[in-house]
């Protein structure tokens, strides 16, 4: 590609750590100019530029922040940095892809995409029980396996043998993260709980979860014949269970004197609770005050429950941001990688960026890489989340009767004001905005398979027919990751002391369970994914045989013919589709980013994948509302026009759009038949210069419907030739 490298840079018009840096600060004053430095542009990009989510996580490092409250014995969780609190008291809990709750989210999704089937079908509670003691100890099992095999390869070699060396360094990194949670109560709970049921539910008996009284023995032959088994004699040893049993390094005092040198307040119980859960030593200790450990159990059970239930409802939206930066960059899914979507996260909270006073730092920004022609920096595309939709018909009650909803109040929407406030500044730099509504039962597949579409057309209503309704683009409905009524997670069962031993408990009551409450992601981090996506021309060679490398994907429409059904998004489909009614309301109306979950066929083969049924603005067409591709190419042929023609002189404008085989209207006419061709058959454009006026009127015509584009010529003094 020549001139124009890139047509895919989005810019996230969202919060995702206020202790990180953001768009407004990094900006600072910008009384008296018009644009920004290059060095400035290069400073915004290092701390707010991402080229994939893994960037994305380290550049942010989207956090929790936890401290504990004396006075109500709970665990208090914040996305923000707790002020006036010792900063020795506050714990940072890292929301990254070893956190067991993205973990879990991440498995759903890639387990339900390659399955394919609908979310009535699909077997949520199978994956929900990942952040549960009992899976959490899993993984903790398989680091363990790792260490012990890294320290069994590391004792063999000789000392200043390189290769030793480079185990060192391994081991420490296993180290590293096995020691950050020592200080870390929470991260301890699971353990100190699986430890507990280890301990007291020895052997087979914890397969039916209850435990007898233990003491290990071995089988013999008496002075009659007769088979018993006797008590084994105590083993005064503490070697350890490595894997490699020849090793002679003690591991256990490794972990030990780790926990000793790192731990501020150290604890014997902590102490042996981490060499026992990775040095698990081979002799059963069989003085056990059950009494004690069963109460322990029950109490870090219900403690960990408690916690864990607040920490997912505190950190929930921030992990449907996450999600969807993650679905955004997974949309680009081609090995042969080309035009990479990248993404600047404003960091920022959409209301504090259309402030008065903090508009004209927006519009410096954007008018240093949107208004140049330059165009390495250029943002193409936006992303606003969450815009609030207010539910209608709900019926008011006087009294409660029984147990619903509580009432809470949702924090972090965004509202259609401030959206309609974005736009007005965003639409003199051409970026098309990806907008969807709050997140919720309310605004999924099902919500829309049964309701329609008719209470987004309203909400939109104040979008239309304004100078920026082709660069509104509402994107519905929104993805489903676990649904609300299957979002339930078993934690454990409760501990019971028995005349023979112990047991859990059966009861439905002792069952600890916590309830997620649905996680979602919006529907405009995905379409903006895709859209960016296929600008690639290396991305739709996967699918289509005729692809132009020199073009971007700009005129790719997505709505002809069967190209919404060869560029799918990674999204498993979620219901078994729309009725004929929901459908013939979207055709008639063509409203919006539409997302469909249809059964289809592409060359005998089932699409399983989310799929793209309407790609629409809120700009009015004769058919209902304008296709967004019609925007992006009028935007894209303005900038190459301004390059072309430099700044859009007389002579320089004629000369593009002559019939001179060298002229770039020559150029893209004569590559025609491309799947991404600029201009297309059936397209057109044609050119009329008002002298009075100084304007220069382009009619772009797609499929017979005509486009306009002024522009305001510059007077040459050279002769006009064509």
């Amino acid at each position: 590609m020549e001139i124009i490298y890139q047509t895919n840079r989005t810019m996230l018009f969202e919060e995702i750590n206020p202790e990180k840096l953001d768009l407004i600060t990094i900006v600072g004053d910008v009384k008296g100019i018009d644009s920004l430095s290059d060095e400035k542009i290069k400073e915004i990009n290092q701390h707010l530029l991402v080229r994939s989510f893994d960037e994305f996580l380290d550049k942010f490092s989207p956090t929790v922040y936890s401290f504990f409250n004396a006075a109500n014995q709970k665990v208090v969780y914040t996305i923000k940095k707790p002020e006036g609190i010792d900063e020795d008291s506050i714990s940072e809990i890292r929301i990254n892809q070893s956190n067991d709750f993205l973990k879990m989210l991440f498995t759903l999704i890639d387990t339900k995409r390659s399955q394919g089937i609908t979310n009535v079908d699909f077997k949520f509670e199978n994956l929900l029980d990942m952040i549960s003691p009992k899976k959490v100890m899993d993984d903790i099992r398989q680091v363990r396996k790792e260490i012990h095999y890294m320290y069994g390869e590391y004792d063999k070699l000789d000392d200043g043998d390189p290769k030793k060396l480079d185990m060192g360094d391994k081991l420490n990194g296993m180290f590293e993260e096995a020691s950050q949670n020592y200080n870390n109560v929470m991260a301890m709970l699971p353990l100190a709980i699986e430890d507990i049921k280890t301990r007291l539910l020895l052997g087979g008996a914890q397969e039916e979860n209850s435990g007898e009284l233990i003491q290990v023995g071995m089988l013999s032959i008496g002075e009659s014949g007769e088979l018993k088994i006797i008590e084994a004699p105590k083993s005064e040893s503490t070697e350890l269970m490595l894997l490699d049993e020849n090793s002679t390094g003690d591991l256990s005092q490794v972990f030990e004197e780790d926990y000793n040198s790192i731990t501020d307040t150290p604890s014997d119980y902590v102490k042996d609770l981490v060499v026992r859960t990775f040095v698990p030593l081979p002799a059963v200790q069989t003085k056990v005050d059950t009494a004690v450990e069963v109460q322990n159990y029950n109490t870090y059970l219900e403690f960990y429950k408690n916690a864990k239930d607040d920490f997912v409802k505190a950190v929930k939206p921030l992990v449907e941001k996450i999600l969807g930066v993650k679905m955004f960059f997974d949309q680009y899914a081609t090995k042969s990688k080309g035009m990479l979507p990248t993404m600047l996260v404003a960091n920022n909270k959409l209301d504090m960026l259309v402030k008065s006073s903090n508009i004209p730092r927006l519009e410096t920004y954007l008018n240093t890489v949107n208004a140049k022609n330059e165009f390495s920096d250029t943002i193409w595309f936006g992303i606003v989340p969450s815009i609030e939709l207010e539910a209608a018909g709900k019926v008011k009650v006087t009294r409660e009767r029984f147990k619903g909803n509580e009432k809470v109040v949702k924090q972090g929407g965004n509202s259609m004001e401030s959206l309609s406030m974005l736009l007005q500044v965003v639409k003199d730099y051409k970026i098309q905005m990806f907008f969807n509504f709050e997140s919720g039962e309310e605004t999924t597949f099902n919500s829309m398979a049964t309701a329609g579409i008719d209470k987004y057309i309203d909400k939109c209503s104040t979008l239309v027919r304004r100078e920026y309704s082709e660069f509104a683009i509402p994107c519905v409905p929104n993805f489903t990751i676990i649904p609300k009524d299957k979002s339930g997670v078993i934690i454990d069962s409760k501990m019971l002391q028995t005349e023979s031993g112990v047991q859990l408990s059966k009861e439905k009551e002792d069952i600890l369970k916590l309830w997620i409450e649905g996680v979602y992601v919006g529907a405009a981090y995905v379409a903006a994914g895709l859209v960016s996506a296929y600008q690639c021309p290396e991305y739709l060679r996967e699918t289509f045989k005729t692809v132009n490398k020199n073009y971007p994907g700009v005129r790719f429409d997505i709505e002809a013919g069967d190209n919404s059904l060869r560029t799918v998004t990674t999204m498993a489909k979620e219901i078994t589709g729309f009725t004929n009614t929901i459908k013939d309301a979207i055709n008639r109306k063509n409203f919006g980013f539409v997302f469909s979950s249809e059964n289809a066929q592409l060359q005998d083969k089932d699409i399983r994948r989310i799929t793209v049924y309407k790609a629409r603005s809120m700009a009015m067409s004769e058919d209902g509302f304008d296709s967004i591709y019609k925007t992006l190419v009028s935007t894209y042929i303005e900038r190459i026009l301004r390059y072309q023609t430099g700044d859009f002189k007389h002579e320089n404008i004629v000369r593009f759009f002559s019939n001179n085989p060298s002229s770039q209207k020559s150029k893209w006419l004569g590559s025609r038949g491309s799947v991404n061709s600029i201009i297309q058959d059936g397209d057109d454009m044609s050119f009329i210069i008002d002298e009075k006026s100084n304007m220069c009127h382009i009619d772009l015509v797609f499929n017979g419907n005509v486009k306009n584009l002024e522009v305001m010529i510059t007077k040459g003094t050279s002769s006009v030739k064509s």
